[in-house]
């Protein structure tokens, strides 16, 4: 059975270096036999997230199902002073509305990594990006991919570098060959669920279960 993976790459520029290499990755994910999806942060559009908010907005909802349905994602956020983009940031914190699914959050989810960079350094966006993912329970592949001074890589959306569109590609691959294998049967054991939710409890559910 084919996995899906949903990519969220982008920022609010006009041409954006991850969401180009996010879409090298996802077709990577495409040619490795998966159904995928794409979110732009730009076209996303989400306004910034407020806790326990009486409207959430559509774009909110219907992105937040695509993530819950899916077997795995790839995240692409340019670096920005050290970290990735606060737009970036925002869609993933509109992820807190699956705090209270069964599983929550990303439970045994695959993500791949991908960060651009104006400068040399590109490392730290996918740290962050790594904590994250831990954060939301979820599974990073240990392939990342950081590209340093991405304005020498893409142009206007297209790939000038081979090696870094067969990297991406790789990426993308990588991430459906492991989805396909978590998707095989469920990886975080009962036991393993409880400590999660004694250690850091996402819901009022979560907190009176705990030991």
């Amino acid at each position: 059975m084919a996995v899906t993976i949903v990519a969220l790459g982008g920022s609010l520029a006009e041409h954006s270096t991850s969401l180009a290499a996010v879409r090298i990755a996802l077709d990577g994910a495409s040619q490795a036999g998966a159904h995928t999806e794409l979110y732009d942060i730009r076209q996303l559009d989400l306004p910034m997230y407020v806790p326990e908010a009486a409207n959430v907005p559509d774009a909110a909802r219907a992105f937040c199902e695509s993530v819950y349905r899916c077997d795995g994602m790839l995240w692409s956020s340019p670096l920005y002073h050290g970290t990735i983009s606060g737009s970036f940031k925002n869609a993933l914190d509109w992820l807190q509305l699956l705090g209270d699914r069964k599983p929550a959050y990303l439970t045994d989810k695959v993500i791949g990594l991908i960060s651009t960079a104006g400068g040399t350094q590109g490392l730290q966006g996918v740290n962050t990006m790594e904590f994250i993912v831990r954060a939301l329970r979820g599974w990073a592949v240990p392939l990342v991919i950081p590209i340093p001074q991405a304005w020498r890589v893409f142009q206007e959306g297209q790939v000038l570098n081979e090696s870094v569109a067969a990297q991406l590609q790789a990426l993308g691959g990588e991430v459906t060959r492991a989805a396909g294998r978590f998707a095989s049967g469920r990886i975080t054991t009962p036991e393993a669920g409880r400590a999660e939710a004694a250690l850091q409890p996402v819901s009022d559910t979560e907190v009176h279960r705990a030991p």
